[in-house]
């Protein structure tokens, strides 16, 4: 299963996250959020981890242009649009970044929000679920409802995110099959500053499930 460790800003900590198990890091380069880092912090924290570990640049709508220009400062291999990015900006960005990992993240307010995720599918790689809030666009912490997620079923790979944590991560999977997971403030002590040993109990907690 992928994990992904969203809003990373500490170099020792995305290192010893990454060889925890994580194989997705996450870099929030929304000014307005605070986790959010700048291109040379996101390097200083590159220069820690092996290659095979994606390096996704979170942005929220952002230009084509600035995204690109981060995508290629912050040495990224991997772009997540957690904004209201519309379709037409997404199939924009997928003619320009061919070869570059679009995740669209969707916050799902009800079962009525999942009926427009298949569209985007044409153009990204990969979607993530996240919880509803009306001020944030994420890491609030809060849970989706899983039961509506059972029969879930897009035609790309998936990550579920949405106020996991160590101790509800078997629960939300024993409901939901995602391909993936993201978490941030679930293994935080403060926004931005990871819980190592919260990280270490996901993966042990993941170990339990792994077949």
């Amino acid at each position: 299963m992928r994990v992904k460790i969203c809003g990373i800003t500490k170099p020792d900590q995305g290192k010893a996250i990454a060889s925890i198990g994580a194989n997705a890091l996450g870099f929030i380069c929304v000014p307005a959020s605070p986790r959010y880092v700048t291109c040379a912090q996101i390097l200083a924290v590159r220069e820690q981890l092996a290659d095979n570990v994606d390096r996704i640049g979170v942005f929220a709508n952002s230009t084509i242009a600035e995204i690109c220009q981060i995508l290629q400062d912050a040495d990224l291999t991997g772009v997540q649009l957690h904004g209201d990015e519309s379709l037409d900006f997404c199939a924009q960005l997928r003619q320009v970044l061919p070869n570059i990992e679009i995740i669209k993240a969707l916050r799902v307010k009800n079962s009525q929000a999942l009926e427009q995720v298949d569209t985007y599918t044409s153009y990204v790689d990969t979607l993530l679920l996240d919880a509803y809030h009306p001020q944030q666009l994420g890491g609030t912490g809060k849970t989706l409802d899983w039961q509506t997620l059972q029969e879930f079923n897009p035609k790309c790979s998936w990550l579920l995110a949405g106020g996991l944590t160590p101790e509800n991560i078997l629960n939300a999977l024993s409901q939901v099959k995602p391909d993936g997971i993201d978490l941030s403030s679930g293994v935080e002590q403060n926004p931005g500053d990871k819980d190592l040993s919260k990280v270490s109990q996901l993966f042990e907690q993941l170990k339990t499930i792994k077949s």
